[in-house]
């Protein structure tokens, strides 16, 4: 059995905060987990290590809220998080290195997304990786492309001992004027995806390729008033 929490709309640091206490409450014997979540207000993710950025992601503001600037507990580069779903699976038990871990976790996503109609492949690696502070401006192997090479999830990932957490931010309907306000104007691509996709198709067919691939069945169990008291209490990273 893994705990499926409902869809939540928080800010990113009760968003991370969450996932992290997952990742401890893993840890310490509970049940993997799979939920999905947006931010409001939008915001920056910064990677862990990601130290450097533009000074004026400080002062970004759409339609009259200021962008939050939020630090992961995961490694990676900047994402924005504007019209866009996030997933998140902490498990444990898997074999193999941190690409085929990846590969592991991701399946899930490739094949219901599949169900959608929508064909999802590994990216690769291009030369400007390194130096762009933009997640989404180049797509590695652990980043799933639409068949016209437009990245659509970029994952990043975090290991405690056995336990993982790996989260990943789902392109769906992204505002090219804020992007370019954020990355550049060479920054953005279009995600194309069909009229009739929503947030709830999404997550069901998810939920379904979720229990496929891992072999599992998905309880609903919301976070209760205890739970979020001790998410709530944690450090901010």
């Amino acid at each position: 059995m893994w705990r499926f929490i409902p869809l939540l709309e928080a800010s990113g640091d009760v968003q991370m905060a969450i996932d992290r206490w997952l990742l401890e409450q893993h840890q310490s014997g509970h049940p993997p987990a799979l939920r999905f979540y947006t931010w409001s207000p939008p915001a920056i993710s910064l990677g862990y290590h990601q130290h450097r950025y533009p000074e004026h992601w400080q002062h970004l503001v759409w339609q009259g809220e200021k962008l939050d600037l939020v630090r992961r507990p995961t490694g990676g580069r900047a994402v924005l998080h504007q019209g866009d779903l996030t997933y998140a699976v902490v498990t444990s038990g898997l074999i193999g290195t941190r690409i085929q871990v990846y590969e592991k976790i991701c399946e899930f996503l490739i094949q219901g997304w599949r169900s959608l109609g929508i064909e999802l492949h590994y990216g690769t690696a291009g030369r400007g990786y390194i130096h762009n502070p933009n997640c989404f401006g180049t797509a590695t192997g652990a980043d799933l492309i639409l068949p016209d090479g437009t990245k659509l999830i970029g994952s990043a990932q975090l290991r405690r001992g056995g336990a993982i957490l790996q989260h990943g931010s789902m392109r769906l309907q992204p505002d090219a004027e804020l992007f370019t306000q954020v990355f550049g104007t060479e920054s953005f691509t279009c995600v194309q995806l069909p009229q009739n996709l929503d947030v709830e198709k999404i997550m069901t067919a998810l939920m379904r390729a979720a229990e496929d691939c891992f072999d599992v069945q998905l309880e609903v169990q919301p976070l209760s008033v205890s739970e979020w008291e001790a998410i709530l209490a944690q450090p901010q990273l």
